[in-house]
């Protein structure tokens, strides 16, 4: 399986020679781009991220607990370990929590009332990424109860007199609404304490997400939510027009969509990805798998097929129907997973790497990937069968770094033709001039 995709040495020179042509049709489009292209912020052209100019790809990863041990100073050296590991390795974007709503440790006590201790953590976070170049997604509420979530904002409305039935309400109740607004503009406007950079103007901080994973099954029509994410974003870009913006969606389909719905594993949870991706404002589409949790009963061949059709509809619909880029946002395999071998594991990595590198390659709407999760040593508490240690080489491990090499290729490669192109403009430049002066 992981022979049928590797690249031979025979193909990678007619593959350069078919990639560079492609690069130069495309960068008449790539070199218009906004007038603040070298500012350092990731921004989306069509299905591309673009950084001062030139296309992006992301080899990253999910480190949820960023925050949550950054704001202990002693255990702060994790931090910085997991980012140098993860420098070493190539990677470049990292996903984590920007919440921690109620209960131990909250970064957010109550409504509008925050932990300084544990906001000087997340300064810590955004620091470090800076140091490492590393680029930040941060996420600014939780689908499920961990770390509060939608839950504790209802509880929180409920405090107040709301009469609210379920976890749902978040979405619909005026009061948890503003609650989740102030939480936003909280965030957004967060001074750094180590940067001296509001967060709203830091360009190590490529996105905001709306929501960790939504689900709203009280209305599988996808309305509420809709509605929901329509609301959010022009909120959050009401105050940051900076930075990208993306909901947070695992990727499932609607009913409303009879054919694509038959994509999903097997359930609908109340969002659409193409109508929640459509919203104005949504930046760039996401999209999760896990087909060891979602298809929990079936074999690891029809987990890597449900997989590989998985990635294919969502790429090909980000490329045709929401023309805006595509980030594989979570992924990865358990090994507490019956029967589970480092082969399944690398299997699956090199599923996921090869569709994001062969959509890449031809100029496709595949950005990136970013697995689930990486830990650093001394981090057995925060095990949940998913994680990865850099530090400990691995077969993964290389599989990681690879991939961080093939697509920093493609990004050198269209810088080069890009710098090229350069070039002979500013040479016929002179050579007008030239003529001119001669005549």
């Amino acid at each position: 399986m992981a022979k049928q995709r590797t690249t031979s040495t025979t193909s990678i020179v007619p593959f350069y020679l078919l990639l560079a042509l492609l690069i130069h049709h495309q960068l008449h489009s790539f070199v218009q781009v906004e007038s603040a292209a070298g500012d350092g912020f990731i921004r989306a052209r069509g299905v591309h991220f673009m950084l001062n100019g030139d296309p992006y790809y992301a080899n990253g990863f999910n480190a949820y607990w960023l925050m949550y041990i950054a704001s202990d100073p002693s255990q702060r050296y994790k931090v910085s370990s997991a980012f140098s590991q993860a420098a070493a390795h190539g990677l470049t974007v990292v996903r984590t929590w920007a919440f921690s709503d109620g209960g131990y440790r909250p970064l957010q006590y109550s409504p509008g009332s925050y932990n300084e201790q544990m906001f000087k953590g997340l300064d810590f976070v955004v620091a470090e990424t800076r140091k490492y170049r590393i680029k930040l997604i941060l996420s600014l509420v939780n689908n499920y109860e961990s770390f509060g979530g939608k839950k504790q904002y209802v509880n929180w409305a409920r405090s107040r007199g709301q009469s609210l039935g379920s976890d749902d309400d978040f979405f619909r109740n005026q009061v948890v609404k503003e609650f989740y607004k102030a939480h936003i503009r909280t965030v957004l406007n967060r001074y750094n304490t180590i940067t001296g950079v509001v967060y709203k103007n830091d360009p190590t901080i490529m996105a905001w997400e709306l929501i960790n994973e939504p689900r709203c099954t009280s209305d599988t029509s996808g309305r509420t939510m809709q509605g929901w994410i329509t609301e959010m974003a022009s909120y959050v870009k009401s105050i940051d027009r900076n930075h990208l913006l993306e909901v947070g969606l695992e990727g499932f389909y609607s009913a409303s969509n009879p054919q694509r719905r038959n994509v999903n594993p097997g359930f609908s949870i109340g969002t659409d990805f193409l109508a929640n991706n459509l919203v104005s404002g949504i930046d760039f589409a996401t999209v999760h798998s896990y087909p060891d949790q979602w298809l929990g009963n079936s074999n690891d061949q029809t987990q890597l097929s449900f997989l590989g059709n998985w990635l294919n509809v969502h790429i090909q619909d980000s490329q045709n129907i929401l023309h805006k880029p595509l980030l594989l946002a979570e992924f990865g395999k358990s090994w507490k997973d019956p029967g589970y071998s480092t082969y399944q594991r690398d299997s699956l990595f090199n599923q996921v790497y090869y569709q994001v590198y062969a959509s890449a390659r031809r100029g496709g709407a595949a950005a990136g990937g970013l697995f689930w999760q990486l830990l650093a040593d001394g981090m057995d508490s925060f095990k949940d069968g998913y994680e990865i240690d850099l530090s400990q080489s691995s077969s993964t491990s290389n599989l990681i770094a690879q991939q961080s090499h093939k697509l920093f290729q493609i990004r050198k490669l269209y810088a080069r033709m890009r710098n090229v192109q350069r070039w002979r403009a500013r040479d016929t430049r002179r050579d007008r001039g030239g003529k001119s002066i001669g005549n």
